[in-house]
């Protein structure tokens, strides 16, 4: 990356509220019921996300929902469900979703709960640019260091924006929250309110990949040069590439997220960040979830850099390091190569996330492989390769932006191909017993008697 890139990008992340504000210090409450009294009614309330989930402060906003109406929460989705946001509190609490979490589904589906469609790159904008600005901020942070810097800890990515525009700033002071380095310091005397809490962050363990994952895992990494700049979530099929991984040298990481698994890849060397153009020798992430032992990895590591979302997604940025490649998954994928990822139909599940922030980066990057990844059949044996996506299925990934999707039964590259090639590209990777109903309905649609070959 260009210098000229690399300030710009730190102009983006660094705030004065990073540094000593001169002012006395925040009010240190004995309970989180106090510290959650500055909130009024018609607030709108930040709320630091996934493993970052800060549940004493939301417990405790959740007594006066007699009192408040039109209070608004917005986040990424939650770790640790929001005991403010029930059906029953409808009146006090609504929330705005960046990304749809599992225990926000319901609430979305029956109209409690809404999302906003936003690229995660672009969601610091929204804070930023002043329209989707909090009122007030509800942090996890650890505790000051020597030079009263708290770290915002696994979740970067959308809390930095958040602590630079929020108007109140409350934390818990949290000594099980990790202090992670990069962009991701608040200074103790720019927050308001503060009490102190020992809270365990929530642990996840990723579950052994199936044998239809271990195969996708497997092709994938086939697909990985060595060299390569890594960008993957979290789940069966990242772990089951990660796994595959263990021969390549010199990769990097320059990811949203990334679970445990890569820890072993980078402990080992295989992992080594050299060829990377922005933060060499540095893995770059905006926030992690997963077990202790990942917690424990990223507490005080130098070698992990956290940036918000505006930089770790930047597709120019990602796109400046080489061999990017994106595994981002899907619901399902048409015969054009549209991607479905964030609904089942008109039911909203997730979100835009990162997926077309990095497959468009790896597309950017010299030698990029952007990929899709899914099974080729659902739980109930339906194909996710399919003629037209369900009525009033999102899309996610344009087909102008798909390049590689990959099912157990390989890899199709759909650059540079027509409709058709493409068609017969995506059936070939089809589970075999649907690929004659997909042919058949692929000679309907595109008026051909044969595929060419």
């Amino acid at each position: 990356m260009s210098r000229r890139a690399l300030r710009l990008s730190s102009q983006l992340t660094c705030s004065a509220r990073a540094y000593h504000s001169g002012k006395p210090g925040p009010k240190v409450c004995a309970t989180a019921d106090e510290a959650v009294r500055a909130v009024k009614s018609g607030d709108r309330v930040f709320v630091h996300g996934v493993a970052a989930t800060p549940i004493p402060l939301l417990t405790a906003l959740a007594k006066r929902h007699d009192e408040l109406r039109q209070v608004e929460f917005c986040h990424l989705h939650l770790d640790r469900p929001n005991p403010c946001a029930t059906e029953e509190y409808a009146k006090s609490f609504v929330t705005n979703n960046f990304f749809i979490g599992a225990n926000q589904r319901k609430l979305v589906d029956r109209g409690f709960s809404s999302y906003i469609p936003t690229f995660l790159s672009e969601i610091p904008s929204l804070m930023r640019r002043g329209l989707v600005t909090p009122d007030v901020a509800f942090l996890n942070v650890s505790p000051p260091d020597k030079h009263g810097m708290c770290s915002l800890g696994v979740e970067v990515a959308t809390a930095l924006p958040a602590t630079q525009t929020a108007k109140i700033l409350i934390a818990q002071i949290n000594p099980s929250m990790p202090r992670t380095h990069g962009y991701s310091f608040v200074h103790y005397s720019n927050l308001d309110y503060v009490f102190h809490v020992d809270e365990p962050l929530p642990c996840h363990v990723s579950s052994e990949p199936s044998e239809v994952e271990a195969k996708i895992g497997k092709i994938i990494a086939g697909l990985v040069s060595d060299g390569a700049t890594l960008q993957m979530g979290i789940g069966a099929i990242p772990d089951a590439v990660l796994a595959s991984l263990s021969n390549h040298k010199d990769l990097g990481i320059h990811t949203e997220m990334f679970a445990e698994r890569a820890i072993d890849l980078i402990q080992s060397g295989v992992v080594t960040n050299l060829h990377k153009t922005f933060m060499p020798s540095k893995t770059v992430t905006s926030f992690v979830m997963g077990s202790q032992r990942l917690y424990d990895f990223v507490d005080d590591n130098p070698g992990i850099s956290f940036w918000d979302a505006s930089v770790a997604n930047n597709p120019r940025i990602i796109g400046s390091n080489p061999k990017v490649t994106a595994i981002n998954s899907a619901v399902e994928v048409d015969i054009t190569g549209q991607v479905c990822a964030d609904s089942i139909g008109t039911k909203m599940i997730s979100g835009v996330g990162g997926q077309v922030d990095f497959e468009r980066g790896a597309a950017i990057s010299q030698g990029g492989v952007p990929i899709i990844c899914l099974p080729s059949t659902a739980k109930n044996g339906e194909s996710k390769i399919v003629l037209t996506l369900k009525e009033g299925a999102g899309v996610i990934t344009t087909r102008n932006h798909t390049h590689y999707v990959v099912t157990e039964y390989g890899a199709a590259y759909l650059f540079g191909k027509n409709m058709v090639e493409r068609a017969a590209a995506l059936i070939e990777i089809a589970h075999p017993d649907h690929r004659e109903e997909l042919e058949r309905g692929a000679f309907e649609r595109f008026k051909v008697k044969t595929w060419r070959h």
